[in-house]
């Protein structure tokens, strides 16, 4: 694969997409679980999108069962959850494996583009995000731990490329 835009990815609403939809614009793509010590995030990314949607930003969100089972619901208890305790309108994937055998073909790409701390391959928990660039190239990855609200400047720097 060249970059992301030449994967398929199911929306929480079962319709299949490609990547290639949102060509041009700035992705932030972010593992996510409602259960998790991370997931008052969803607050600040939705507050990340809102301020950046009209210049280019999509932040794509693809819950994950697979640290501490913290993402237990099925695809409309997921939406729900996000709507309604963080107000999220940014598109919502069918939930995903990132690590392991059945790892998403898009996060295998991911993480060969992008290694974490010490070139580690392996998303290490909940809210890894990867900001993606207007050309569909992994620009970096940022860890669970690094809010949205500090990587403001990088998405600004990304949609002025």
């Amino acid at each position: 694969m060249e970059n992301v835009y030449d994967f398929r990815c199911m929306l929480n609403n079962g319709e299949e997409i490609t990547l290639s939809d949102y060509e041009g614009k700035v992705l932030l793509i972010v593992n996510t679980a409602s259960q998790c010590g991370f997931t008052p995030q969803y607050k600040g990314l939705e507050e990340l999108y809102e301020k950046y949607k009209e210049q280019g930003l999509v932040i794509l969100g693809f819950p994950c069962n697979q640290f501490g089972q913290q993402e237990p619901g099925d695809d409309a208890q997921i939406e729900q959850f996000c709507s309604v305790n963080f107000g999220v309108t940014f598109p919502l994937f069918r939930k995903v494996d990132v690590n392991g055998p059945d790892a998403s073909p898009l996060y295998e790409y991911l993480k060969d583009q992008a290694r974490g701390v010490m070139r580690t391959r392996a998303i290490k928990w909940n809210f890894t995000k990867f900001l993606i660039g207007k050309d569909g190239q992994v620009l970096k990855r940022f860890s669970p731990r690094t809010t949205p609200k500090s990587i403001d400047g990088a998405v600004q720097e990304a949609l002025s490329a």
